[in-house]
């Protein structure tokens, strides 16, 4: 699967996931006094899916191969995490997300590094 297809499929999920978390989850967020959680999921969620798709589109004119690849670890792990919190209450996963973060923050890095001018 290419990049564009890969974003593309990312942001797809991340709009079903908040859709989803609106409308069919909305009890159970709401009695697991998690429907912050999950919408700080979805924003990560879709803000890196732009993020993707963007890198894809420009892939003839931006360097991004380890940006690409830890946006979509960052996805997996930050939004994952907290989809799955807010949906068990499982506290444990909390400690997965900032690894997640982590990953997105070095996507961003690895885009300054990647297309730095020597």
């Amino acid at each position: 699967m290419n990049k564009l297809a890969i974003s593309g499929l990312v942001a797809a999920l991340g709009i079903g996931l908040g859709a989803f978390g609106a409308h069919g989850l909305e009890s159970v967020l709401i009695e697991n006094g998690r429907t912050n959680t999950w919408e700080t999921a979805v924003l990560y969620h879709l803000v890196h899916a732009v993020a993707l798709f963007a890198l894809a589109c420009s892939a003839d004119r931006v360097r991004g191969v380890w940006a690409f690849r830890l946006w979509l670890i960052g996805a997996l792990l930050f939004s994952g995490s907290l989809y799955v919190l807010s949906l068990t209450n499982l506290s444990l996963l909390g400690a997965i997300t900032p690894f997640g973060g982590l990953a997105f923050l070095a996507g961003w890095i690895a885009v300054i590094l990647e297309n730095r001018r020597v």
